[in-house]
């Protein structure tokens, strides 16, 4: 079967984006590549057949020498905003990491690759599901690239794992997830948006999953909404209330733990997202946020006025944080963790029926270790001051993660073993990573 070349991202971008429908060379006219515009369908000129393509290559699943932090992201400015709020450094750290382009340059490469991913087989995708939809996957990496400014022919391997191993997998999941919602309500009733949880420690990559997933939503002509626990921590008055009504507990002294975020106003927003359907087409909200630099690091709710807002109907909301689906345990559970926990505890009772009841689809990101949170809140505190923002010490760093760890070894295991709170099995998506944040496993 005859295989096409992939063109380059500056071909793709500067031809597919701008017209109906084209047929693409790349810069030493070598190969070409047919794309429509439309955002709902591009028409790849890969050929279809009954067979599987023959896997040519198998590539390493487990890039575990790839880098730490945000090892697949590499001097790319425009990710610098992305990184500063979610643990990704680009500094000396990752200049060590390989900087030979990976070994792709045809779909058939692509496809081998895409294959030995470790979320095929949890996506329930055959090679000949890949065969048939890989104009969707080219199309996904295209405006992937496009979004982080990478050349597609010139990606290095963290890069296109994260990528074809990760991102598009997890999108391709989301949109079934999307499907099976759709199919709940009858023909003509107003369907809510679907609020998909992410449930992931701090620094290990969610927002910058969120923010890719986001995107392709966008480009795919679907309206979603991100979403953080970390929108709804109390102001910084707020806070102090909760430090003077709680003296000597270490865990509520800064924001993070239960008890230190506004549960009104989440529910308040969560029921306003739902209410963007067909029926409030062109109604715009604003979504809170919160600004994590000031105060010298301990934080405040950002003015209203630099609130985003988004535009109904949405499609999909996707709601991420690092407690999202903790489960109240019994008191001398937590207590033999750390006594401080009770409290804590007994505060997680109400979180439920403010973030948790709202969550019809589920994706939790695994870790092995919760040690792994103080590196990745270093390398984001570390982006942030590079960014001219305000961060913590390397010491503030360490005291504020240490409130953080009882939580984590307290309440993950129950969430991996029984999954978040109110979840549907058939609904959940369990994505394993290594130190530096690839998958290694998928279930």
């Amino acid at each position: 079967m005859a295989i096409q070349p992939l063109i380059p991202a500056s071909t793709f971008s500067s031809c597919c984006y701008n017209n109906p429908t084209l047929f693409c060379t790349n810069s030493n006219g070598v190969g070409f590549y047919k794309f429509t515009s439309s955002l709902h369908s591009h028409h790849g000129s890969v050929p279809k057949t009954n067979q599987s393509l023959p896997r040519l290559c198998y590539l390493p699943t487990h890039f575990s020498k790839s880098g730490n932090g945000c090892s697949w992201i590499q001097h790319n400015s425009l990710c610098h905003s992305v990184a500063a709020s979610d643990g990704c450094y680009r500094g000396p750290i990752c200049y060590a990491l390989p900087t030979k382009p990976a070994e792709i340059s045809t779909v058939e490469d692509l496809f081998d690759f895409i294959c030995s991913g470790p979320l095929i087989e949890k996506m329930g995708l055959s090679s000949q599901n890949v065969v048939d939809s890989i104009d969707k996957w080219l199309a996904y990496g295209s405006y992937l690239c496009r979004l982080f400014k990478f050349n597609e022919m010139e990606l290095t391997i963290p890069q296109k794992a994260r990528f074809y191993h990760y991102y598009i997998p997890v999108f391709l999941w989301c949109e079934d997830q999307i499907s099976q919602h759709y199919s709940m309500f009858k023909e003509g009733e107003e369907i809510p948006p679907l609020v998909i949880g992410f449930s992931a420690p701090q620094g290990c990559g969610k927002t910058t999953l969120v923010y890719a997933l986001n995107y392709l939503f966008e480009v795919t002509g679907r309206k979603s909404a991100m979403l953080s626990i970390d929108d709804f921590y109390l102001t910084a008055e707020g806070q102090a209330q909760l430090r003077e009504s709680n003296p000597g507990n270490a865990l509520l002294e800064f924001r993070g733990n239960a008890g230190s975020h506004d549960l009104g106003l989440s529910v308040e927003t969560l029921t306003a997202l739902s209410k963007l359907t067909k029926e409030d087409e062109g109604l715009k909200m604003k979504i809170p946020r919160y600004d994590k630099s000031a105060f010298n690091g301990r934080g405040d709710r950002a003015d209203p006025s630099t609130w985003p807002e988004v535009e109904g109907p949405l499609t999909v909301v996707l709601f991420e944080g690092w407690m999202l689906g903790f489960k109240p345990l019994p008191t001398e559970a937590v207590t033999v963790v750390d006594p401080q926990l009770e409290t804590v505890n007994n505060n997680m009772k109400a979180y439920y029926d403010a973030w948790d009841k709202f969550i019809k689809a589920w994706i939790v990101i695994k870790i092995n270790d919760p040690s792994c949170v103080y590196h990745w809140r270093l390398q984001a505190e570390i982006a942030m001051r590079e960014a001219g923002k305000p961060g913590m010490s390397d010491e503030e760093v360490r005291d504020f993660v240490s409130r953080y760890l009882p939580a984590y070894r307290a309440y993950l295991p129950t969430l991996y073993s029984e999954g978040p709170s109110g979840s549907d099995p058939k609904r959940l998506l369990v994505v394993e990573i290594d130190e530096q944040r690839n998958p290694i496993l998928g279930y």
